[in-house]
């Protein structure tokens, strides 16, 4: 959950055929065997701010199963304040949980503990290469960001790089870590070799997203900057706030830019499809699709409704979005087909808003 305004299941199928049931023998009295998280679907959920019920879900694709608290099952204590997101790297399941500045660890087939990584400012996202995880973190508000570089062999901080304000998410792209820093109107890009920055680039007011098409390209969603005035009102400044814009980068330069036409909406969520060649993003309360080769924002909605976080099946291409309606209630995923039709849903924690897929 964020503390200031920026950008940023169903029913249990039984595949029972063949199982035929005997009497009672000495297999019956072994004991069960590890639930092991392959197949599906790992949700991320936030909690309610400042109660310590962040969770991650997990949906199972072969049954539809649903378990709301996998951490807190297989470990017998919650996870934290504020769960922001997770990845998995060498077979182990990295949670970043925000507001408890912290990283818990788990194996990522039984979701077993590991060990944790203390001592962060306001972590947000990570990604893992070879044996370093890189995290961004916040710091503080009106300061800039950071990445640390976390050595996976003692689980520690070996060293801070320095880039925007509240930088975002992150991408993975020849060797080069681009971040989004959703404070100000750039993207910072890290060499992997020397865990420094290389280079900045300007996009828009307030990226919040990245994805990389087919040709290599990147595209950065920005929510564009949002000012308010004060008391008592707080009503929103149109004249001095901008408008969300989506960026297309080739190579160090930015190929093109496609401006939203409103300046109160803040768009976000921005996923890419398994052939990378359609871009999905929320604006304006509602769910589009683009072609990577359009020349122009799309005038069509895709689905009608917004989504507090997206994420694309790479197996399939299926559309799972998620929605909350309160931070004191379960909220809900819905997977969609290839053509937007609504196929399920699904009851998960609250404040479900990542996904990563296994």
């Amino acid at each position: 959950m964020k503390k200031q305004i920026t950008s940023i299941a169903f029913s249990a199928l039984f595949l029972s055929a063949g199982v035929f049931f005997t009497g009672c023998s000495k297999e019956d009295d072994k004991p069960e065997a590890p639930r092991t998280f392959e197949n599906g679907v790992f949700v991320t959920n936030e909690g309610q701010f400042q109660k310590g019920n962040g969770a991650v879900s997990f949906i199972n694709k072969q049954n539809n199963e649903v378990e709301r608290d996998i951490f807190m099952t297989k470990n017998n204590r919650p996870l934290g304040d504020v769960v922001q997101s997770m990845t998995v790297h060498n077979g182990k399941a990295y949670v970043v949980v925000n507001n408890s500045e912290k990283i818990e660890i788990a194996d990522a087939g039984t979701f077993k503990e590991a060990g944790s990584i203390n001592g962060l400012k306001m972590p947000r996202y990570a990604v893992g290469l070879n044996n370093k995880l890189y995290v961004t973190e916040w710091v503080s508000y009106g300061v800039n960001g950071r990445v640390s570089v976390i050595d996976l062999a003692s689980n520690t901080v070996s060293k801070t790089i320095t880039v925007g304000q509240l930088p975002e998410k992150v991408l993975l792209l020849n060797n080069k870590l681009y971040v989004v820093n959703n404070g100000e109107n750039t993207v910072s890009v890290i060499n992997t070799a020397t865990d420094a920055v290389e280079n900045t680039l300007v996009v828009g007011d307030s990226p919040n997203s990245l994805a990389v098409d087919a040709a290599s390209n990147l595209w950065v969603l920005c929510g564009g900057k949002k000012v308010y005035g004060g008391a008592p009102d707080y009503a929103l400044d149109l004249n001095a706030s901008t408008a969300g814009s989506l960026v297309k980068i080739n190579g160090n330069a930015v190929e093109n830019t496609f401006t939203f036409t409103s300046k109160a909406d803040m768009p976000g969520n921005l996923a890419m499809n398994t052939a990378k060649t359609k871009l999905y993003y929320n604006a304006e309360n509602k769910f589009y699709q683009m072609e990577t080769s359009a020349s122009a924002l799309p005038t069509t909605t895709f689905i009608n409704r917004n989504f507090s976080g997206v994420g694309i099946d790479p197996a399939t291409n299926t559309i799972y979005g998620a929605v909350t309606t309160s931070f004191s209630a379960n909220g809900k995923v819905i997977r969609y087909n290839t053509s937007g039709a609504a196929l399920d849903s699904f009851t998960v924690a609250i404040g479900p808003n990542n996904f990563l897929f296994r």
